[in-house]
């Protein structure tokens, strides 16, 4: 219930305020937050540290703080869901290479919008809902039930549906065979199954469901990400299609995806939401 009343109240003010208040209130809010929020702060560290070795500790730092506020940011994104349409993507998202879903649609195989935990991958699905696209997302189910209707009914009013994690596999099977469009994080397992790889020189698991839909049913991967830019518009890059030849095996389709999530984590370290310890021992 504590986390649900916040959730409420954060969506009061972000809903009531002028973005850029809401974005201000938010970044000292953030700023506050990552005082007290040792347990985070040292797993961030961490991770920025396996992936940048040559930085200074000065630099992760900086690149930390960003991170927080960039997510504190990201936050007020969500809240704001009810307020976006189709204006809000004219004046505020940056299109590029769209044509990539168009063309994947046309093989009536269906479509794995394939994403990591980067940007804002939850607006990300929005503006491709907003577009007139069929698209649902698969989630995980938050802890809390009144916190995880929230979240689902957030998106579900802006056109994504929404598919509970331990309940993916049939229901999204059956919509890649209608050729609907079936949004994917692949950057983190929450399961004990997955592939394992080199990610930044050192072993990561990575979940296999994205690579067994598409090797089922002939579905074709689209990776894309929502950046978000210095002025706090959004760029939605969409990726060139990870298409299946005969003899794949999962260890290559993934590394292939896989090279392209090293390059944006290396590109945007402060938009990769990573409060986790990510590589254990």
């Amino acid at each position: 219930m504590y986390y649900y009343l916040l959730y409420r109240i954060g969506q009061f003010l972000a809903l009531i305020l002028p973005l850029k208040v809401a974005y201000k209130i938010a970044v000292i809010l953030s700023d506050l937050h990552y005082l007290f929020a040792d347990k985070d702060r040292k797993a961030v560290k961490e991770n920025l540290m396996a992936i940048f070795p040559e930085k200074s500790e000065k630099e992760i730092k900086r690149i930390r703080i960003r991170m927080f506020r960039n997510f504190a940011k990201y936050l007020v994104d969500f809240f704001r869901f009810s307020k976006l349409d189709i204006n809000y993507i004219k004046k505020n998202i940056k299109l590029e290479n769209i044509h990539y879903i168009d063309e994947a649609l046309k093989k009536k195989k269906g479509v794995i919008a394939l994403t990591a935990h980067i940007g804002n991958w939850e607006l990300g699905g929005v503006i491709i809902a907003l577009l007139g696209y069929p698209i649902w997302a698969v989630a995980l189910p938050h802890k809390h039930k009144n916190v995880d209707r929230f979240f689902n009914y957030q998106r579900e009013k802006k056109g994504i549906r929404v598919i509970p994690l331990g309940k993916a596999v049939r229901q999204c099977l059956k919509l890649l065979k209608e050729n609907k469009i079936i949004a994917l994080v692949g950057d983190r397992v929450f399961t004990e199954r997955g592939v394992v790889l080199d990610f930044f020189g050192k072993p990561t698991i990575f979940p296999e469901g994205p690579v067994i839909f598409a090797l089922k049913t002939g579905a074709v991967i689209v990776p894309g990400f929502m950046i978000r830019n210095a002025d706090d518009t959004f760029t939605l890059r969409i990726e060139k299609p990870i298409e299946l030849g005969l003899n794949n095996t999962s260890q290559e389709v993934i590394q292939n995806y896989k090279l392209i999530f090293e390059d944006y984590i290396r590109r945007y370290p402060e938009q990769w939401y990573m409060f986790v310890r990510f590589w254990k021992s």
